[in-house]
């Protein structure tokens, strides 16, 4: 690709940041396919006024043919539009309904070209204006209500505008001429909204993704957070089948708080972030690894994890052993560990995490605190 031609590209389909791509592309399938319902409605509504306004001088085809095909496709664009209503779930489906309706789109816009530059070659007199007015509404109305499909927006433009504008243009006639130029000017325009648009849809995801982030993330070590992991425990718990066995594991370090005391909180930090990205390389992508806080930890292994739930204890210890190196000197901390394994320690989050701290302090050797007693006290007044 030579230098020109991929400059216009990336002015004209910047990439899109790949961590919003799929949602993306799902959001924009989602537009074009509302937005196409009541653009087709529109257009075959248009097919009766543009037979009985064909110019004379154009053959049958022109006339009537055209026109026919354009309806037909019309109605079959309604009964597919209809029939995939709701279907556009995943982004392999967005992509295939935005590449449809492009070629789809692209197709009616042939049509529309040709109806208008027949019927403008083949007319005279007063009338002949009409049509490129006609085309320019019916274009610009297409690329605006199909601009989240950014080429079939690009595609309409290029078919609805540049035949009639170039005849304007070579007509030798001035105000013909002056059309044309409008008419170019105002697709250019357009194009130019719709590059917007899109690059403010990315930011608007992206904005999105940041504060989604900032919610499940823990600002210090970016692990998952408390609520990052009880969402993902909840849909591990709701989407697991009769066979899975998944495992939660709880991290207690040993000896952090001396690191504190001695070398102040910073270095705490630090040392924190340092545990955390062991974890992260330990576990890999297959775990979910989150801070609880303080200096407690968990550990998220799904159903048909690489690393069995047996080894964990041992493998996550193993990647604390080696001593951390901290502004200059090397500290070593410990950890406990204890794990719970659905469904066999329980069937609900909060009986796996009983579980697991359980296990915690057994490990540590230590009695667990009794969980805190109901208030049975009576009020006066009420049981």
């Amino acid at each position: 690709m030579n230098p020109i031609s991929a400059y216009f590209r990336t002015r004209i389909f910047p990439p899109v940041p790949e961590p919003v791509q799929d949602e993306f592309t799902i959001l924009t399938a989602i537009e074009a396919q509302m937005q196409s319902r009541p653009l087709l409605l529109a257009l075959l509504i248009t097919v009766p006024p543009a037979a009985f306004a064909s110019s004379d001088g154009a053959s049958l085809w022109v006339r009537y043919g055209l026109p026919f095909i354009m309806a037909l496709g019309c109605i079959l664009g309604l009964i597919a539009n209809y029939q995939s209503t709701g279907k556009i779930k995943s982004p392999r489906s967005a992509r295939k309904m935005i590449a449809d309706s492009t070629v789809f789109s692209s197709i009616l816009a042939l049509v529309c070209s040709a109806w208008c530059v027949f019927s403008f070659l083949g007319s005279s007199g007063e009338e002949r204006p009409f049509y490129p007015l006609i085309l320019a509404m019916g274009s610009l109305s297409t690329a605006y209500c199909l601009s989240s499909a950014r080429l079939a927006a690009v595609m309409n433009l290029s078919i609805g505008l540049f035949p009639i504008s170039s005849i304007l243009l070579l007509s030798g006639d001035k105000l013909q001429q002056a059309a044309g130029v409008s008419i170019l000017v105002a697709g250019l325009f357009l194009l130019r909204m719709i590059m917007q648009r899109h690059a403010q849809l990315v930011d608007l995801l992206m904005l999105k993704k940041l504060m989604r982030d900032q919610a499940n993330t823990d600002p210090l070590t970016g692990l998952l957070n408390r609520r990052a992991l009880a969402d993902r425990l909840d849909t591990q718990i709701t989407g697991a089948a009769q066979d899975c066995r998944f495992t939660l594991a709880l991290l207690d370090l040993d000896g952090f708080k001396p690191v504190n005391d001695t070398y102040g909180h910073a270095t705490g930090d630090l040392l924190l972030r340092s545990v955390a990205d062991r974890l992260r390389a330990q576990c890999g992508d297959d775990a979910a690894v989150a801070r609880l806080g303080g200096d407690e930890f968990a550990i998220l292994l799904p159903c048909n994890a690489p690393l069995p739930a047996e080894a964990l204890p041992n493998h996550v210890l193993t990647a604390l052993v080696t001593p951390h190196s901290i502004e200059g000197l090397r500290i070593r901390v410990g950890a406990s560990v204890g794990v719970a394994q659905w469904p066999d320690d329980g069937r609900e989050a909060s009986d796996l995490f009983e579980k697991a701290d359980r296990a915690l302090y057994a490990a540590k050797g230590t009695q667990m605190p009794p969980a805190p007693a109901r208030d049975r006290r009576k009020v006066r007044g009420q049981v």
